[in-house]
């Protein structure tokens, strides 16, 4: 794996996570701005997804095996436009805290891709 891309991905969803955060502190729903960080939280991902599917596609393999690899990438890809979804259904200050929540999840899977590709 691309070791910077999943540190800016990262960065960048624990950046999201804190904005939203503080929105969610402010007593307000996700805006049009927030919607635009996740858009370029989701296009790093969505970068990333790529670079692992080349990869994979060299013959490159992951130490702890293809399969979990490619689920979790899929799981990274989909985590903050799912939460961002779910926070248009619920226009209060819970929907910041979903986007919040999701971007920590994301965070998450990154270290997680991390280990299993072994580096």
């Amino acid at each position: 794996m691309l070791d910077a891309l999943t540190i800016a991905v990262a960065v960048t969803a624990l950046a999201l996570a804190a904005w939203c955060g503080f929105a969610a502190y402010r007593d307000q729903p996700t805006k049009d701005w927030h919607f635009i960080g996740m858009a370029v939280v989701s296009l790093l991902a969505l970068a990333q997804l790529v670079v692992g599917i080349v990869q994979l596609s060299r013959g490159e393999r992951p130490e702890q095996g293809m399969t979990i690899f490619i689920a979790y990438l899929i799981g990274a890809f989909l985590a903050v436009p799912a939460a961002g979804f779910l926070s248009l259904t619920e226009r209060t200050r819970w929907g910041s805290v979903t986007v919040a929540a999701g971007a920590v999840v994301l965070a998450v899977l990154e270290v997680r891709l991390y280990d299993i590709w072994g580096n």
